[in-house]
């Protein structure tokens, strides 16, 4: 499923992350491939919002619609 997918306190592993851009993008943010971040948010229409070693990071939406994400928990 894709990151804008998740719902609050879902725990999610990134498993793929799509062009050579958005990659560039996601590591600007701190996020790559393998990283498990925890869903805080889920703004409908706007930004997802993750936790990630007790960093929030909001996530525009067209960006969590292309990282795919395996659910943990």
């Amino acid at each position: 499923m894709s990151l804008d997918k998740c719902r609050k306190g879902q725990t999610v592993k990134i498993i793929f992350i799509g062009n050579s851009d958005v990659k560039a993008q996601a590591i600007r943010f701190g996020i790559s491939e393998g990283e498990i971040v925890n869903c805080m948010e889920v703004i409908p229409t706007g930004p997802v919002v993750v936790r990630k070693n007790n960093q929030e990071i909001a996530i525009g939406r067209r960006l969590a619609c292309q990282i795919e994400v395996e659910l943990i928990s």
